[in-house]
């Protein structure tokens, strides 16, 4: 219709349509109306939006129209759309984490990720589905309806971020925001054949994120293209004085100037081959194709199979740190502060009957396991041991950083699974993120890039040092450009 199948085509370039925005082939509103038909023809058999208020979209579309006519776009992004996961909030908007307990909460702020993007004139569209409160690995456990996977969908779509990594994968939008707790970026990515990244912790504010662990919590960027990932990246990012886990700039500069800057061709790559051993031979076949690949056309000698073995113990540490911190967070959502109350005949049965009705089994399941950690009498034997080996897995990270610019391995131990197939297996779904909780207890910056693949999609992990986005991005677009489908 305007020079770009927007919507329909395989791959949705921002720069695309920023350059035909600026040659006035097409304008906000036609790229809106042209998002929101295709939200309301796709939405139904995938379910990626809880909720998506047309008739502000418009009025947001018009008044960048306007901008542009006056010659006052704000900048090569204004107009162009971008999806929102239901946990980052924006003022006046619905914001219900999928879950029960807040059904109807409307924000009175906006985050700062969706204050700078307005600030870019991009247009934050709707609320995207997602585990409740990004509890979750498949986007099941959303209180509001399943999500679908964008490339099957008898398929889960990962999770916690499933409905923001859909709507990219099936071109209802280019790029969407979610968060990342321990995969909830990366794994999705993976499952549905697109780009995420989960950035530096303390890279992109907090504020405004309804907080699932605070220690771990990243806002971050899904898109079609690493490029994509890259803009969405630099315009999120930087200090915000609101957030206290935001890097302050004399140490961001300070942890910038330490780091090795060349061309990815002459990076120093680590692939924990322990971390291997549990992996599907089908996610093993796509991962050595994209290292054969790296071995023998860009990195000759300069990719090293290693041990991580503190990182083995990724997994336990990280799901008793999350659960512990949320069963601290979530506190405040008992029918009085925050969340939809239910009465009761005493204080006790108020808090219990608003709780119980409220949240969903994953919720409650991980409170528990949390406020059990924490308990009087177990914080040393759990919580506190879970601490000190956390540091072990930081540590081990920095060592190798210390003589590698990379590493590299799968995102997910296997293929997408089918819906259904692991509800009912709590720890067979908590295993499927053994290969990402690593970076998100050390704080470091980790991408996903899809990788070869014969049936469903899979992708390929590259994780850096802090402030390292740059490196991971520059050696993800080569092995994009190898393995691109598009």
């Amino acid at each position: 219709m305007y020079g770009i199948e927007f919507g329909f085509c395989h791959m949705a370039f921002l720069n695309d349509l920023s350059y035909h925005l600026s040659k006035k082939e097409t304008d906000p509103v036609q790229i809106m109306e042209k998002t929101l038909g295709t939200i309301r023809e796709k939405n139904p058999d995938y379910y990626a939006f809880i909720h998506v208020d047309e008739d502000l979209m418009i009025q947001k579309a018009l008044e960048s129209r306007k901008r542009r006519e006056a010659g006052k776009a704000l900048s090569e992004w204004d107009g162009i759309p971008i999806g929102i996961k239901d946990n980052i909030l924006r003022k006046g908007e619905v914001a219900e984490c999928a879950s029960r307990i807040l059904a109807g909460f409307r924000s009175p702020y906006n985050a700062t990720v969706i204050e700078k993007l307005e600030q870019s004139g991009m247009i934050p569209v709707g609320r995207t589905n997602m585990d409740e409160f990004a509890m979750g690995s498949s986007t099941e456990n959303s209180a509001l309806g399943i999500t679908r996977n964008g490339v099957d969908k008898e398929y889960a779509p990962g999770g916690s971020s499933g409905g923001s990594a859909v709507a990219v994968a099936t071109g209802m939008l280019p790029v969407a925001l979610g968060s990342d707790t321990g995969g909830s970026i990366r794994q999705p990515a993976s499952f549905n054949g697109v780009v995420g990244l989960k950035p530096t912790y303390g890279s992109v504010s907090r504020y405004g994120l309804v907080a699932f662990a605070s220690s771990l919590d990243q806002i971050g960027p899904f898109a079609k293209t690493v490029e994509d990932v890259q803009i969405i990246y630099n315009i999120i990012s930087g200090y915000d004085p609101r957030d206290t886990t935001s890097v302050q700039p004399e140490l961001k500069v300070k942890m910038e100037s330490g780091l090795r800057k060349f061309p990815p061709e002459n990076m120093k790559i680590a692939i924990p081959e322990n971390l291997l051993e549990n992996v599907s031979p089908e996610v093993k076949k796509s991962f050595f194709q994209v290292v054969d690949f790296l071995e023998e056309e860009i990195l000759e000698n300069k990719i090293d199979r290693i041990r991580m073995n503190a990182s083995e113990l990724s997994t336990p540490v990280y799901y008793i740190t999350a659960t512990s911190e949320a069963s601290a967070n979530l506190a405040r959502f008992d029918g009085i502060r925050y969340g939809k109350r239910e009465n009761g005949d005493s204080l006790v049965s108020l808090y219990e009957n608003s709780r119980t009705k409220g949240f969903g089994k994953e919720v409650k399941r991980r409170i528990l396991l949390g406020t059990y950690a924490l308990s009087s009498g177990y914080y040393d034997a759990y919580y506190g041991k879970a601490q000190k080996v956390r540091a072990m897995i930081h540590r081990e990270y920095m060592e190798i950083f210390r003589k590698y610019d990379a590493v590299l391995m799968p995102v997910a131990p296997d293929v997408p699974f089918k819906l259904g197939e692991k509800i009912h297996d709590p720890v067979s779904m908590y295993l499927a993120d053994v290969l990402t909780t690593g970076a998100s207890l050390a704080g470091i910056p980790a991408l996903s890039v899809p990788g070869p693949a014969e049936r469903l999609p899979i992708g390929v992990q590259i994780q850096g040092t802090f402030f390292a986005e740059d490196s991971l991005f520059a050696l993800g677009k080569i092995i994009e450009k190898k393995f691109s489908a598009g």
